[in-house]
């Protein structure tokens, strides 16, 4: 919150305040970098920052792009009307932007607020908005092979092939909120969510309900150098039993 982004050079033991702002109240929802400088912050409200020094400096950036074509024409009268007016409306219009992660051919994927998919091949300083067939709001992505998965609200789960030309759903067999999702071999997209579901999705589109851990939401998931999987949620970090 309060757009604030931390640093640390040894591990995680501390951890130094690379940029925070009151005036701007909104929280930063992810963040990646392309090598040691360069990296980018998205956020709420189409928050999205890059740095070009580790971090050092944070410069915004706005991507119109990323409007509707309502939006667009609206904010264009506001601007010739009330300067003002126009930047405050601006700030909001844009939708939350969720996840960014790299996917194949050397692209971004940025999933969001009402169905938001966008693409990028030059580290996110320009975007494609892709048609897509469903409006509720996308959480997280993952890649298993060549396959891209995107999840989000209600149990709403799409794939693409690498060309991400087209999205087809993946029907789970619960409704619950997704997450996250990390690829656990070749083919298998294990996703964590909401009510503490733990779902397996094979190559085929086939979805497994592999536990569900009652009175949990489960947010993160991650895997260690030993190859075990842990999960994050309201009851804290809870390696999971291999299945």
């Amino acid at each position: 919150h309060d757009a604030t982004i931390l640093h640390t050079e040894d591990g995680g033991k501390t951890w130094q305040l690379q940029m925070q702002s009151e005036d701007i109240d909104k929280p930063f929802l992810d963040l990646l970098f392309f090598d040691e400088n360069n990296g980018i912050a998205i956020g709420a409200y189409g928050l999205f920052y890059r740095t070009n020094d580790g971090g050092k400096s944070w410069i915004s950036e706005y991507h119109q792009e990323l409007l509707f074509e309502e939006d667009v024409a609206y904010l264009e009268e506001l601007k010739a009307e009330d300067e003002a007016l126009y930047l405050s409306e601006r700030s909001t219009l844009l939708p939350h932007f969720n996840r960014v992660i790299p996917v194949t051919n050397g692209q971004l994927i940025m999933v969001g607020e009402l169905g938001l998919v966008a693409l990028s091949s030059d580290n996110g300083r320009n975007w494609h908005k892709q048609d897509f067939p469903y409006e509720g709001s996308l959480f997280n992505s993952s890649v298993v092979g060549d396959t891209v998965y995107v999840m989000g609200l209600r149990g709403h789960l799409f794939r693409s092939e690498a060309q991400l030309s087209q999205w087809q759903e993946v029907t789970l067999p619960v409704d619950s909120t997704i997450n996250a999702g990390i690829a656990i071999d070749k083919s298998t997209l294990r996703l964590v969510g909401n009510a503490g579901v733990v779902i397996d999705v094979l190559a085929n589109g086939e979805a497994t309900l592999v536990e569900q851990r009652q009175g949990e939401n489960l947010v993160a998931i991650a895997k260690d150098t030993a190859g075990g999987l842990w999960v994050a949620g309201n009851k804290g970090l809870i390696k999971l039993e291999q299945k």
